[in-house]
């Protein structure tokens, strides 16, 4: 199966570790680094099992977290003949994710005030307030918490599932014309429940491609309502209009 997903909202590598310290309530200025370097070439695996298309940048992060792996991990007596040349191997690593973030939370609130600002109403005649929908509060999905999700589905199958002989071929065009049909009859649909029927590794990639790029046509959204919550898949109701 070859399809390659460009998506023009691909987050960065400083995104990916941001995701990573949040996802596991990390303090940001005492980050394992360990951990958060085998966690992210995880996720840059699954990334190459998709064929998604990864940035240098990706792999160059990649060479810095093992290289900072690597000094951390050298004997104390090492690190004490260091200790006056140089100072904590993630303190520039640190800095920049901390600019970063204020970078992010900047542009986030820029968001809020304009979405408040299109979604203010005036006062009807007679002193009424408009009356707006009752809608529970959501968020849109990332593509990190699509992958961590789309991880959990590839661990919660059965091994022997990967080596079952499939005879039927799966390709993503058929796949999108499924998650078309499951929206037909019902307009919300769990990420889990894509997967439910799936007998092999490859139909599983081919449903999350299949999403990714429905996604990136904006023909669905995923979202949220709890952060790392499970997400749901609804059609655009702003692309149904067209």
């Amino acid at each position: 199966m070859t399809y390659k997903v460009q998506l023009p909202v691909f987050e960065g590598p400083l995104d990916l570790l941001l995701y990573l310290i949040k996802k596991d309530e990390i303090n940001i200025s005492d980050i394992p680094i360990a951990k958060i370097t085998n966690q992210y070439l995880e996720y840059l695996e699954v990334m190459k099992l998709l064929d998604l298309e990864i940035a240098g940048e990706f792999i160059l992060m990649a060479a810095t977290l093992m290289h900072i792996k690597s000094k951390m991990l050298l004997p104390l007596e090492e690190k004490e003949e260091e200790a006056e040349e140089e100072l904590d191997p993630r303190e520039e690593l640190v800095k920049k994710l901390l600019e970063y973030r204020k970078f992010k939370e900047a542009a986030d609130s820029l968001k809020d005030i304009q979405a408040r600002q299109r979604d203010s109403f005036t006062r009807l005649p007679g002193g009424e307030k408009p009356q707006l929908e009752d809608e529970d509060s959501y968020f849109e999905t990332s593509l990190f918490d699509l992958i961590t999700a789309f991880s959990k589905v590839l661990k919660e199958i059965p091994k022997d599932a990967f080596h079952k002989i499939v005879e039927d071929e799966f390709t993503v065009s058929d796949k999108i014309h499924d998650i078309f049909h499951l929206l037909v009859d019902k307009p919300v649909i769990y990420f889990s429940e894509l997967f439910k029927n799936a007998r092999g590794k490859v139909e599983i990639v081919a449903i999350f491609l299949a999403l990714l790029e429905l996604v990136k046509l904006k023909e669905v959204i995923v979202k949220q309502k709890d952060s790392f919550g499970e997400i749901e898949v609804t059609r655009n109701p702003e692309w149904q209009k067209r």
